[in-house]
C-alpha cells in the first residue's frame, strides 16, 4: 500500500497535537496463548522461589547537571540584550550541539502585552535567526495581525536551538532552558502568555492533557519565586493548523478571548468553546 508521506505527516502532527504520545503494534498480541504460557521460566522442584522486585515506571525528568549554571547566567542577565548573550554562549544544552547552525531567541516587541511562547526552532527559524518566521510563523503573523495584536507582542520558544528533524523538544531540553524563558518574562514583563502548541503548554503549565483539551481554557503561569503570576492561555499551533485548517476557527476564538482580556482586564470573560 502506497501511502503519501504529506498525509502520514499530517496525522502524526494531528496525533501529537492532540496528545497522543504512546504507539502500539499493527497487530494485537495474545497474552495467553499457552506458548507464551510455555516460555516462562519454571523454578525447578525444591528450589526456594526468588523474589522479583516491581518494575516502577517513572515519568519524572531528572534536573540536568547544568540547570545551575543556567539560571546563574539567566538571573545575572540585566536586560534582553544581556539575556541573548547568556543564552548564546551558554553550552549546557544538548541542542546546541545536535546540529543547530544558531542560537534563536525572540522577535518582536517586549514593551507590548503579550508575549507568544512556542515550541522550538526549525528550518526557515535556525537559518534566520528568528523565531516563527517560516509558513507557520507567516500564519501566525497574519492572525495577530486580524486581531489587532500586530506590534504588540514579544515572541520566543521553550528551546533556543533547533530540535534535529524538527522534532519535538525534549522534557530535559526544556528544562535546562527554562531558567532563561523564565528571565525574559520577568523581564518583559507581559499582562498575558499565550502558549502556542502542545509541548509549550506543557511546559509552561506543567499539565499532561493534550492540547485540544487544554487550549481556550485561562491558567495562571507562576514564576519559580512566586514574584510573578500572569494568565496564561493555550492555543493550537499554527503548523497544526497549516494541517487542519478546519482547525483555525477554535485558534481564532482563542485570539479573540485574549484581546478581550488584555484590552478589557475588568471585563468578565468567557471561555473559548
Amino acid at each position: 500500500m502506497n501511502l503519501d508521506p504529506r498525509a502520514v505527516e499530517s496525522l502524526l502532527g494531528f496525533w501529537a497535537e492532540a496528545g497522543v504520545d504512546v504507539c502500539y503494534a499493527e497487530a494485537p498480541i495474545d497474552r495467553t496463548l499457552p506458548a507464551i504460557r510455555s516460555a516462562t521460566p519454571r523454578p525447578s522442584p525444591g528450589a526456594a522461589p526468588s523474589a522479583q522486585a516491581p518494575i516502577a515506571i517513572s515519568t519524572a525528568v531528572d534536573p540536568p547537571m547544568d540547570l545551575d549554571e543556567a539560571r546563574r547566567a539567566a538571573t545575572a542577565a540585566g536586560d534582553l540584550a544581556a539575556l541573548e548573550a547568556a543564552i548564546t554562549a551558554y553550552d549546557g544544552c544538548a541542542l546546541k550541539r545536535a546540529g543547530a547552525k544558531r542560537c534563536v531567541f525572540s522577535r518582536g516587541h517586549p514593551d507590548g502585552p503579550v508575549m507568544v511562547i512556542g515550541e522550538a526552532p526549525g528550518a526557515d527559524e535556525d537559518a534566520q535567526g528568528a523565531p516563527f518566521v517560516g509558513r507557520a510563523g507567516k500564519l501566525l503573523d497574519l492572525m495577530l495581525r486580524a486581531a489587532g495584536l500586530e506590534g504588540r507582542v514579544f515572541i520566543t520558544n521553550t528551546v533556543f536551538w533547533r530540535p534535529p528533524g524538527n522534532r519535538t523538544p525534549t522534557p530535559a531540553e526544556q528544562m535546562v532552558c527554562a531558567p532563561f524563558l523564565e528571565r525574559a518574562i520577568a523581564l518583559v514583563r507581559p499582562r498575558a502568555l499565550l502558549l502556542v502548541g502542545g509541548a509549550s503548554t506543557k511546559a509552561m503549565l506543567n499539565q499532561s492533557e493534550g492540547i485540544l483539551t487544554l487550549r481556550g481554557r485561562w491558567f495562571e503561569w507562576r514564576s519559580p519565586d512566586g514574584d510573578l503570576e500572569i494568565p496564561a492561555l493555550p492555543t493550537l499551533h499554527p503548523a497544526f493548523l497549516l494541517r487542519q485548517p478546519a482547525a483555525k476557527k477554535k485558534a481564532w476564538q482563542d485570539l479573540l478571548t485574549l484581546v478581550e482580556r488584555v484590552d478589557r482586564p475588568d471585563r468578565p470573560v468567557s471561555p473559548a468553546d
